[in-house]
């Protein structure tokens, strides 16, 4: 590709490239988090298992169990048996996020897909939830990215 070629490409692209880095750059100042992972993991179960059993019954579903780990892309997850897993790094967000994350895991007791029904019953649960989903999108890279120093 000539030199010419790959300047239009990135002309074509800069909007994209310039959103890209931008989403690169610590904003959240978790550097300075003196937080190990050991620690980080027990206040988020001790945090999500206080707002899973609140919003759980206010919902009227029932789990099985909450599991904390450290996944790579996700912030949470149900399984079928229901088990609620979810990312240790939610305890660096912001708590309606939080919040956000644990009505969405328990919603699929309910309904075990991303269909109109599922939307729906998120809606009438946690009413800001594309607020909360926005925040994690534009800064879930970077809590992904954490890294304690243990």
């Amino acid at each position: 590709m000539s030199q010419a070629a790959i300047d239009g490409v990135l002309a074509d692209r800069r909007g994209w490239i310039e959103t890209q880095r931008r989403r690169q750059l610590p904003r959240l100042g978790l550097d300075e988090l003196a937080v190990s992972e050991a620690e980080g993991r027990t206040r988020a179960r001790q945090l999500v298992s206080e707002l899973a059993e609140k919003e759980a019954g206010r919902m009227g579903v029932s789990y099985r169990r909450i599991r904390i780990g450290g996944q790579r892309t996700l912030w949470g997850s149900c399984s079928g048996k229901g088990t609620l897993s979810f990312n240790w790094r939610l305890l660096l967000a912001p708590p309606e996020v939080v919040q956000y994350v644990v009505v969405h895991e328990l919603c699929h007791l309910r309904v075990p897909n991303h269909s109109r029904a599922f939307w729906t019953l998120l809606e009438r649960h946690c009413p800001h939830w594309r607020r909360q989903r926005a925040w994690l999108r534009e800064h879930g890279a970077e809590l992904l990215a954490f890294r304690p120093s243990d």
